[in-house]
């Protein structure tokens, strides 16, 4: 079986806020090279929410690493760090000034989770979908008739011609 590679980048750093910035930069240049352009604002926003939260959560150390990888139609971006405590969403009322960072990974992507390292740390993922699944429902099939991939088959010589199908795609 025949697919397409892996793309994987890596990146190691101290979660400072002056690193943050230059973090986003690296990925967002890595996304344009994959021709993934239309997930740089996602996935540079939800990076720098993994990382300020390293940033001001993260004991003893500030030292993680951030992952993005893009297989098939989907782009996985972790966070780990050292820190074997597991965070938790809150709810954040209007006047809040923090605590919505985990809520605002929900809602800009299409998965996410905590796991632990085994005592190593901990890993803070979230996934999006590639451009080509950009827009489509779940499980939905374009172009797909009942004939197969090389449509109806041929009439005899001499039959009548057959009627005109047309497939709907959504």
């Amino acid at each position: 079986m025949i697919s397409e590679p892996s793309r994987h980048c890596t990146v190691e750093l101290q979660a400072l806020p002056s690193r943050i910035g230059q973090v986003r930069r690296i990925i967002s240049a890595q996304l344009r090279h994959w021709q993934l352009d239309a997930l740089i604002d996602q996935t540079a926003l939800g990076v720098t929410e993994l990382l300020t939260n390293v940033h001001r959560h993260a004991q003893p150390d500030k030292s993680c690493t951030v992952e993005i990888e893009w297989l098939l139609e989907r782009l996985m971006v972790s966070v780990h760090d050292t820190d074997p405590r597991l965070p938790t969403v809150r709810e954040a009322d209007d006047s809040s000034t923090s605590g919505r960072g985990l809520a605002l990974i929900a809602a800009v992507s299409e998965s996410w989770g905590v796991r632990p390292r085994g005592g190593a740390g901990k890993v803070v993922w979230f996934t999006l979908p590639a451009p080509a699944a950009l827009g489509r429902p779940p499980g939905e099939v374009y172009g797909a008739t009942t004939d197969g991939p090389f449509g109806a088959p041929e009439p005899p010589v001499g039959a009548p011609p057959a009627t005109a199908r047309s497939a709907v795609v959504g």
